[in-house]
């Protein structure tokens, strides 16, 4: 199984935003995760669509992968298809019309993936498995970078893995959410393939060194 990493720009310099992207394209990673807030589905506001576009213009090679952490995420999906953003995840708990939510991302050309916040049951998704390119396990409550990983969170993992091969599914399962070098071996034993990591990387000294120290892990 190959096993993604996905730099979350929420816990970036954001004074220094493009020369972060430039090291991260530097050292190899495919994709960058951009964490998208409203103040309404949780308490922290962060940027949307024309910021998204900005961060397109700088780099034209890493897929876009925008979480919706907002209360209508339908408003956001056709500027975020013209943000050429690549794949969205939205929350399965703010999304009254799901099925038509995903069908819409689709039809704009984009990947599909929906969140669980770390109540809500992954059998939440069941009816529009068929549906997803990836399901993102809250390993924190949504909202801010720096959190905790919640253990609990294992067992949801490694059921959601369980239960995807019986039914011969393909989605990936991303994590997000206080992840370190200490529990991301852990994390990818239990069933993850796509690892979401903020504070972990950008802090604490060199984001290149970082990223290598989070490979190596992997290994």
């Amino acid at each position: 199984m190959s096993i993604k990493i996905s730099p979350s720009i929420l816990g970036a310099n954001f004074c220094n935003l493009e020369q972060d992207i430039k090291v991260l394209e530097k050292n190899s990673v495919p994709v960058l995760h951009l964490d998208v807030m409203d103040g309404h589905f949780v308490p922290n506001i962060t940027f949307g669509p024309d910021q998204i576009k900005m961060l397109r213009s700088v780099t034209s090679a890493m897929e876009f992968d925008a979480h919706l952490m907002v209360t209508d995420a339908d408003a956001l999906l056709s500027r975020l298809a013209e943000a050429k953003v690549d794949s969205v995840t939205v929350h399965a708990e703010a999304c009254v019309h799901l099925y038509r939510t995903l069908d819409t991302i689709k039809k704009l050309g984009m990947k599909t993936g929906v969140a669980l916040n770390p109540a809500t049951p992954a059998d939440t998704i069941k009816h529009v498995a068929s549906m997803l390119d990836r399901v993102l396990i809250m390993t924190v409550e949504p909202g801010f970078g720096g959190q905790k990983f919640i253990p609990l969170m294992l067992d949801k993992i490694s059921g959601l893995s369980r239960w995807k091969q019986e039914q011969g599914l393909t989605f990936d399962i991303q994590v997000d959410g206080g992840i370190n070098l200490a529990n991301i071996a852990e994390v990818v034993r239990q069933g993850a393939s796509d690892i979401v990591i903020g504070s972990s990387i950008f802090s604490g000294g060199s984001i290149e060194k970082n990223v290598q120290a989070f490979y190596a892990a992997l290994k």
